[in-house]
């Protein structure tokens, strides 16, 4: 132990020395330097000022880059992002369209389809909505935040309700613009459009369900972006000669407006500021000098729109004259519309050809500015339907018992009842126009209507020529079909009897009464069909081989459920259309034609009807269905069984005691009454019967 002792002092003394030689070397050096940087001081400053002014000069340096850009990279380009979509959001003004249509034939639908695909072109989301699929009190006030824009396409169905699609779209509304519940502001924020599809010849109720839905909706205060659309199904009064044409352009004005819209478009200025000061009033000078240039060709377009807001349009023809009327001079003011209305109706009564007792002797001196009554659109329709029409108001088509007979089969019920040969009947019309939009309507409702003559007209001698013509040419299409007898082919190229029940109300044509005489002088005889609402027409008519009137129901109400007749007087008419019938000495038919459920159990209103024209023979028909059509509500259902027919007609024949049942016809359900008085034509025309 003591070594060990002995051994550790050693060491400890042996390293004290080295440490104590190795601080002496430390300081000796350390104290060298001091002495060196105190001899050299100024050095040393100036260096330490050098440095110092460099970092303060750096320094301030990143502070202002840091002023100017205070966020980091990832901060910034988060805020940059939220920047950019907001100004996206601003650029979009709309975020699509809803094309809301109410048809009852289709035409508006059809509309809606084609300006959907339109919008669609143009890049913007569009929406076809059919009314009766869509719930207004649900939805429709969403549209007022979603930058929608709402379109609405409807027509204006019998008596100016609006179609089943539309009704309770169109009750709802009505309901909600007078509801305090709701409030005026209910829907604000919408912005819509209107076109509606009506029919002028329906006076006081033309287009009024689309004037509703327009008054509605600005009620409870939606925007409109266009004045009211209306297109008009009566080519005569329609400004661009067809409800096409109508649309066609209304579409244009509102693609463009849409465009406008869609770009943030305002409307422009009227130079009428506040202060009387504008900055822009040196551009909306340049534009409104660009739109007086323009505004005799867009004048017939503009004429399509009309507000349906008697105090907007007030107030904008205020704003137009820049003054308020003042109650003195309001009665000027009505002087002045009184005498412009006046006048209008002078002009239109100057180009309006009435129908005369000569039957068009007279022509109108605008005859040559008339409209033609077949549109291009309707022209088609016919064509496809098989129709050869003549000129701008006529047409021609080949009976099924035409085509039958010339087979040797049967004949129509006229064969049976009245020796009519079917093979060489033609069967025609010099007018495809009707004053009646029945719900049996074997056309579907796809000829023009029309209380009066307001169309261009084409010569008697020409429509005769031309549907003889054309009936000879479908003639010869049957040479060589197997199955047509040689011998009823050559005698059906001879027309020796002419039907003038096609389509349309061949009395209104007026020249009627030349028509006639001029097939009784070729000896064709002439079988002439009426709808019982020209009472006068028929008074001056010229004796035919056999006058019908279609007497569809016995009552009022009926009549104008089936019949749905354009005249408002239309039951007086009709009285007197039989009174008229009863004072022809002719032959004279009524043909009734029974809808089952609808006219069948009026048997003695029937009889009463038929006291007052004692016609010589009496037709009983059963409906025919033609197919399902959105213009009638009639069904398979409403067709009478042949036996029913018979029952009908013999419980009338009851009531009847100078008529009795004559003959049948089982294959069209249709039965004939005949009077006892036998038959009172003249000699020329039993003359021509006998042919």
């Amino acid at each position: 132990m003591m070594f060990l002792a002995v051994l550790s002092c050693l060491l400890y003394s042996a390293v004290g020395a080295e440490m104590s030689g190795a601080l002496n070397d430390v300081w000796d050096f350390t104290e060298s330097c001091l002495r060196s940087l105190w001899q050299n001081r100024l050095y040393v400053y100036t260096t330490a000022a050098v440095l110092i002014g460099v970092w303060f000069t750096v320094n301030m340096l990143f502070k202002k880059k840091k002023t100017a850009d205070p966020v980091s990279p990832q901060l910034y380009n988060s805020v940059k992002k939220q920047e950019l979509s907001a100004e996206t959001e601003k650029v979009i003004h709309v975020s699509g369209v809803k094309v809301f249509y109410g048809s009852q034939t289709g035409t508006a639908k059809g509309f809606a389809n084609v300006l959907a695909g339109d919008i669609s072109a143009q890049g913007i989301q569009c929406e076809v909505i059919d009314m009766k699929e869509y719930d207004p009190e649900d939805r429709l006030a969403e549209e007022c935040t979603s930058k929608m824009i709402c379109v609405f396409l409807v027509a204006t169905y019998t008596d100016g309700q609006p179609t089943e699609s539309a009704e309770w779209f169109c009750k709802w509304l009505e309901e909600a613009s007078t509801d305090f519940r709701y409030g005026k502001t209910y829907l604000k924020g919408l912005r819509y459009a209107v076109f509606g599809l009506g029919n002028s010849v329906y006076v006081g109720h033309y287009n009024t369900v689309s004037k509703n839905i327009d008054k509605w909706l600005w009620m409870l205060s939606g925007a409109r972006i266009m004045t009211r659309g209306e297109g008009d199904c009566n080519v005569v009064k329609s400004r661009h000669g067809s409800v096409q044409a109508d649309f066609q352009a209304w579409k244009t004005k509102f693609l463009n407006r849409l465009q406008a819209l869609a770009k943030g478009e305002k409307k422009a200025c009227s130079g009428k500021c506040k202060n009387g000061s504008c900055k822009n009033k040196k551009k909306h000078k340049e534009e409104a000098e660009d739109s007086h240039s323009l505004t005799e060709k867009n004048i017939s377009e503009d004429e399509l729109m009309e507000s349906s807001s008697d105090a907007e349009s007030s107030a904008e023809e205020e704003k137009s004259h820049g003054s308020v009327i003042d109650m003195e001079d309001l009665g000027n003011v009505m002087n002045r519309m009184k005498k412009a209305k006046r006048m209008e109706g002078d002009e239109e009564d100057s180009q309006r050809v009435k129908l005369s007792k000569q039957n068009g002797v007279r022509k109108s001196e605008s005859e040559e500015e008339r409209r033609e009554m077949i549109t291009p659109a309707l022209r088609d329709a016919l064509t496809k339907q098989g129709y050869k029409l003549i000129g701008s108001h006529s047409g021609v088509k080949l009976c099924r018992w035409t085509k039958s007979m010339l087979r040797g089969r049967g004949g129509c019920y006229k064969h049976t009842f009245y020796g009519i040969e079917s093979h060489r009947c033609m069967e025609t019309t010099p007018s495809l126009a009707c004053a009646n939009k029945c719900v049996f309507c074997w056309r579907h409702h796809t000829n023009p209507v029309g209380t009066e003559w307001r169309w261009k007209m084409d010569p008697a001698e020409k429509i005769i020529q031309e549907a003889v013509e054309n009936h000879r040419n479908m003639i010869r299409q049957f040479r060589g079909v197997p199955g047509v007898r040689p011998e009823r082919f050559e005698e059906g190229l001879t027309v020796k009897h002419c039907a003038l029940s096609l389509v349309g109300e061949p009395i209104m044509y007026p020249e009627i009464n030349s028509f006639l005489r001029l097939l009784h002088q070729q000896n064709i005889s002439s079988f002439l069909v009426t709808n019982a609402q020209f009472p006068e027409e028929i008074r001056s008519l010229v004796p035919v081989t056999q006058l019908y009137v279609s007497v569809d129901a016995s009552t009022k109400d009926s009549l104008k459920k089936i019949d749905r007749p354009l005249f408002k007087d239309f039951w007086q008419r009709f009285l007197d259309s039989l009174r008229a019938l009863g004072e022809k000495q002719q032959r004279t038919v009524y043909r009734l034609t029974l809808v089952k459920a609808w006219n069948v159990d009026e048997l003695k209103a029937y009889a009463d009807l038929i006291a007052l024209g004692q016609p010589d023979f009496i037709e009983v028909k059963g409906v025919t269905y033609c197919g399902e059509s959105s213009a009638s509500s009639l069904t398979m259902a409403n067709v009478p069984w042949h036996e029913e027919v018979i029952y009908f007609v013999q419980q009338l024949a009851n009531l009847l005691p100078d008529y009795e049942i004559a003959c049948e016809h089982e294959h069209s359900n249709c039965l004939l009454l005949a009077h006892h008085k036998g038959c009172k034509h003249s000699p020329f025309i039993r003359s021509v019967l006998d042919e």
